[in-house]
């Protein structure tokens, strides 16, 4: 009896670590359907909103494999599931997973790095004193930015006096592995440099540390 007694004992202590070491790998994420259109869907993930067009994923691993007016097919690990407007779904996802990022170096003194906007390639450049993605109208232009009808008008101080500039939407912004959506982005109607400056818009929503000359963004 004695002996029964222990290993029931034991069974209960690997029961117990059992559960301590798996709670924190996965935890129940609440995901809702917003908004429908064709080969889009607005949905809310753990009261982050993200718009994803077919083919693409949150960050939490929601894959957007079709979409029309009437229902969404998400892929949610590895399994594909239809969903309608309003719906709510209950989701486990782990929580240890590695965490997008961006590792960027000096290039005289300055920090450059290839990324996209809007999935368009752009050189961007880090900017901690812009409060905005910021770009001069050439820019803008190139990337199919219809400024002057979609943005509002306004005026901004540079170094080289008032300017003006159009405050846009811009539907993504991708540095190395992280891309946000929906950032706020600035264009600015008169010369400037081609460099997009990747100002607090983008870099207020992510977490930006140093490690010596490296700057290292990544995904909160």
């Amino acid at each position: 009896m004695p002996a029964i007694k222990n290993n029931i004992m034991q069974f209960s202590i690997y029961i117990f670590v059992f559960c301590l070491v798996t709670a924190g790998l996965a935890h129940a994420a609440d995901i809702q359907i917003y908004a429908l259109f064709n080969n889009v869907v607005v949905l809310d993930i753990d009261n982050k909103q993200y718009k994803l067009r077919v083919g693409e994923s949150s960050p939490e691993g929601v894959k957007l494999i079709a979409a029309d007016s009437e229902k969404a097919v998400l892929e949610i690990k590895g399994k594909r599931y239809t969903y309608t407007l309003g719906e709510k779904i209950n989701a486990s996802f782990a929580s240890n997973q590695r965490k997008a990022e961006a590792r960027i170096w000096p290039n005289g003194g300055l920090y450059l790095i290839p990324g996209s906007i809007n999935n368009q390639p752009v050189k961007l450049m880090i900017d901690t004193g812009a409060s905005w993605v910021a770009m001069n109208a050439a820019t803008a232009r190139k990337l199919g930015i219809n400024y002057r009808y979609e943005g509002q008008q306004g005026v901004a101080g540079t170094a080289g006096g008032n300017v003006r500039v159009f405050l846009v939407k811009l539907e993504s912004v991708r540095v190395g592995e992280i891309e946000l959506k929906q950032v706020d982005g600035a264009v600015i109607d008169a010369r400037a440099s081609d460099d997009v400056l990747l100002g607090a818009s983008f870099l207020n929503r992510v977490d930006l540390l140093r490690e010596g000359q490296m700057m290292l963004l990544r995904e909160k």
